[in-house]
């Protein structure tokens, strides 16, 4: 049965995350001390000790990025194996790791200055973000569309066919809620994140991501790469573009788990903190099979999972 490895994005971050893969296996503490020296703090503090800096963008995204690749790291020493990566905005850099066209080191201080980077362009507080439920892609962008006279609103993720995800200005996106209202839309959720992300906000954090990007030495794909950005897979090529493009373009989660399913995956394994993506999939398709790895109970699961159908390489 053919597996793709998917990886957390921003927002799944929790106080403790990792703590007791880290206390069992060398491997997660060698990769947590390996993030430290390069980043010049603590990282089993920021991620198991009560502290604010875990909720903030330029902490997160390091600490999400870690614990991933942490847990990556035990599942492959495992033996377990897949036939394609994809990963939820900032976990597309997780799967590039995977994937073996970035290493980790540079990959945690890429992200370090990506969220720096985010975080400057759409401080916290500005804009805001709402998740619109059980309405189609058309009615959203057309809503969007019209509410854009007034400033900036798109669609920042396609989650799942009954979840997208607006974001920009916060007038505009109050426009767009309105007008969404009167089209009949029962359900919108405002959603408590740092800023309005995947929108035109951050074109100014895109083209200081492009400057550092250019410094970062890219090696060939192993497997293949859904991108968020084309809901393709990502030719080695065009890594530096999309990464680029990715941080101000709409995510296509609901459209890279379709293609990764063409591409004869029939089971996904969510690699990093928590189980929103376990959640989307299901969402998206019942039919393939989910497990994750962020605990020892997740992890036993998953090798029982993959072992009873030759996913463990003896």
């Amino acid at each position: 049965m053919k597996t793709a490895f998917l990886f957390s994005g921003q927002g799944a971050q929790y106080v403790g995350m990792g703590k007791e893969l880290y206390q069992q296996e060398e491997i997660v503490r060698q990769t947590f001390e390996e993030a430290s020296d390069l980043l010049g703090y603590s990282m089993s503090q920021l991620c198991f000790e009560e502290n604010q800096n875990i909720h903030e963008t330029e902490y997160t995204q390091p600490a999400i990025l870690t614990v991933s690749t942490a847990f990556l790291r035990v599942v492959e020493k495992m033996g377990l194996t897949k036939d394609a990566v994809a990963g939820l905005s900032l976990g597309e850099y997780t799967a590039l790791v995977a994937a073996g066209a970035l290493d980790f080191g540079d990959a945690v201080q890429l992200v370090q200055k990506r969220g720096q980077f985010m975080s400057t362009a759409a401080p916290s507080g500005s804009g805001k973000m709402v998740a619109v439920l059980n309405t189609s892609a058309e009615v959203i962008e057309d809503c969007c569309k019209q509410a854009s006279e007034i400033g900036i609103v798109s669609p920042a993720n396609y989650n799942t066919p009954q979840q997208i995800v607006i974001g920009g200005e916060a007038a505009a996106v109050e426009k767009a809620e309105e007008l969404l209202k009167a089209a009949g839309v029962k359900r919108m959720i405002p959603l408590n994140v740092s800023g309005p992300f995947h929108t035109a906000l951050l074109e100014p954090a895109s083209r200081q991501l492009n400057k550092e990007l250019q410094k970062v030495t890219f090696h060939s794909l192993q497997c293949p790469v859904i991108s968020n950005t084309t809901a393709k897979e990502m030719p080695a090529s065009e890594i530096i573009s999309l990464l680029t493009a990715q941080v101000m373009s709409p995510v296509r989660f609901s459209d890279s788990i379709i293609q990764l399913k063409e591409l004869g995956i029939e089971r996904m394994i969510e690699i990093g903190p928590g189980k929103t993506l376990s959640g989307f999939i299901k969402k998206i398709d019942r039919s393939i099979q989910t497990s994750r790895v962020e605990d020892s109970k997740t992890l036993q699961e998953t090798i029982q999972l993959m072992g009873g159908t030759n996913g463990i390489n003896e």
